[in-house]
């Protein structure tokens, strides 16, 4: 009988110990990556931590595949974890609603393509890098496409990430908790409507723009007008900005990243998603997927996601100009405004299409 009773007050032991270490990881995550120890008395600064964390499960390696010299699976638990904070929405019957607040970690997709060896398609014609773009396919057959502009040229990089886990930035006075998601899942913290945020991604190609511009490098850099096509039937030329756009003056250290600083300049023109605003319904394939191709008279190109000129919630975007254009890039050039180098800023553009 005491034989039993001993046995049993071990088993009970056993439990209690169980039970104190699942709640104490919920409060303090270790991994090989970070640590997390969880301010749930709220007596820090830090607003983002005061929650228990809760891990999506989902695979370690992603396939990578496209114009790349091999098909390569990265391990995402060697990759280094980094945070964002998103507040989620949704789209649905055209209209957006509020999905949740939360702090998500894991790694970028900075990260995840960094080793990876790009064979560009159109290297030949066309080196530059900035005409790439990615897409992205969850496990369920959703896509979401990013321009390469998206992924490396920010002034703030490991921003979009895979999310391996996540906690509610609960409401002090509400205490509203916000559901959870259930798996691992693409975030791209700079969106407004996060339709791009899909579930377990799978698989990355890498891709360049496959419209046909001719190469010209010994035109005069000047055009007298911009044509902007968003279908066959909304053709738009322009010779100057249209009346009535809200005119927008920007500061910014103009640096490139070939030839370094063009000098500290004042850029003057309209927010170009303002011409567009209205002219299409924004669906949910149009914000994961819409992709414009910037052209110039001399064949310079780049790739630009819908999302990231028409769908920001940072206030950042993509400035068109058509007087005062720094070093002579006329008549239209453009500005993007989130970008740390000044490669996608084009001059003497000719065409602005929207090609998916």
């Amino acid at each position: 009988m005491m034989k039993r009773l001993f046995f049993a007050g071990i088993a009970i032991l056993a439990l209690m110990l169980s039970g104190c270490q699942e709640n104490q990881q919920s409060d303090q995550t270790t991994s090989n990556r970070s640590v997390f120890v969880r301010d749930s008395a709220d007596q820090n600064n830090d607003f983002y931590d005061n929650e228990p964390f809760f891990e999506l499960p989902g695979p370690d390696k992603i396939l990578v595949g496209g114009e790349v010299e091999k098909e390569v699976w990265v391990d995402l638990s060697k990759l280094t974890t980094h945070s964002v904070q998103v507040r989620e929405t949704h789209l649905e019957n055209g209209e957006v609603g509020f999905t949740g607040a939360y702090r998500y970690d894991g790694p970028s997709l900075f990260d995840v393509l960094k080793e990876v060896r790009v064979a560009k398609r159109n290297a030949a014609e066309f080196p530059p890098i900035i005409d790439q773009y990615v897409v992205i396919y969850g496990s369920d057959g959703d896509s979401v496409t990013l321009s390469w502009g998206e992924l490396y040229y920010p002034v703030h990089l490991h921003e979009i990430i895979i999310a391996e886990r996540v906690m509610r930035i609960v409401p002090s006075k509400t205490g509203e908790h916000w559901p959870l998601p259930e798996q691992r899942k693409l975030v791209v913290a700079s969106d407004l409507v996060t339709v791009r945020n899909i579930s377990e991604p799978a698989r990355i190609m890498i891709r360049s723009c496959r419209v046909d511009i001719p190469i010209d490098r010994s035109v005069t850099m000047w055009s007298d007008q911009m044509v902007m096509s968003l279908s066959d039937s909304d053709k738009q030329t322009l010779t100057k900005l249209p009346a009535g756009l809200k005119p927008v003056e920007y500061n910014q250290v103009f640096y490139g990243r070939g030839m370094g600083i063009h000098g500290i300049s004042t850029f003057r023109g309209a927010w170009l998603k303002e011409m567009i605003q209205g002219r299409l319904p924004e669906t949910v394939d149009r914000l994961r997927n819409g992709m414009f191709v910037f052209s110039a008279i001399d064949g310079y190109r780049c790739s630009v996601t819908w999302s990231e000129m028409m769908n920001r919630c940072d206030g950042e975007g993509v400035i068109l100009i058509d007087q005062d254009n720094y070093e002579g890039a006329g008549r239209f050039s453009c500005l993007f405004t989130a970008d740390y180098f000044s490669d996608r800023a084009m001059k003497s553009i000719t065409d602005i299409r929207l090609i998916q």
